[in-house]
């Protein structure tokens, strides 16, 4: 981090350990490749710009490897995610199909009911609304810890908490209400 405030080219590490994270929240929270890549690519943009105004404030009790970077860095996609949907809503477009996949050969059913439960379970997700899709997403896709969550949401790790139980319950919900009736 300081190597980077002093030497803009060793951003390059910071980039490369949190690429992934970045790009998968934004893909989660907006469903589409190009936008999470653009997302992605502006998070990064305005972290590099704006790593003058970054504090370390990890404190001993948030354990080894906390570090308020990543939560600054998520706080700054959340924001950049929310210009995004904006800016789709007023493009409205019509989204392709997802890619296909190669199946399996010797099961195809299986992997068929796989990816079909899989894509039931996201798209419930995806019908949560605001905070408690992020929550589920930093939570249980990029592995955030609560306190993380907080910070990148600007709630209390008792809120965090409750968002996340909260919106376990609706998917369960709702993905019940999609199952045929028992016989």
């Amino acid at each position: 981090m300081e190597a980077a405030r002093r030497d803009p080219a060793e951003f390059d590490a910071l980039y490369r350990r949190y690429l992934a994270r970045v790009y998968s929240y934004a893909y989660y929270e907006l469903g589409d490749h190009h936008a999470a890549e653009d997302a992605t690519e502006k998070t990064f943009l305005a972290a590099l710009t704006n790593l003058h105004r970054f504090g370390e404030r990890a404190r001993s009790e948030d354990g080894d490897g906390a570090s308020t970077f990543r939560v600054w860095l998520f706080r700054i996609a959340r924001n950049v995610v929310a210009n995004e949907r904006r800016s789709l809503r007023r493009h409205l477009s019509t989204p392709l199909p997802d890619d296909p996949s190669i199946a399996d050969p010797l099961d195809v059913e299986r992997d068929v009911v796989r990816r079909d439960e899989g894509r039931t379970a996201w798209r419930a997700v995806g019908r949560l609304r605001g905070d408690r899709r992020r929550a589920l997403v930093l939570r249980f896709v990029d592995e955030m810890s609560t306190a993380e969550i907080a910070g990148v949401l600007g709630r209390s790790e008792g809120a965090v908490r409750v968002l996340i139980h909260r919106a376990l319950r609706s998917v369960a919900k709702d993905l019940r209400a999609g199952e045929p009736p028992a016989r």
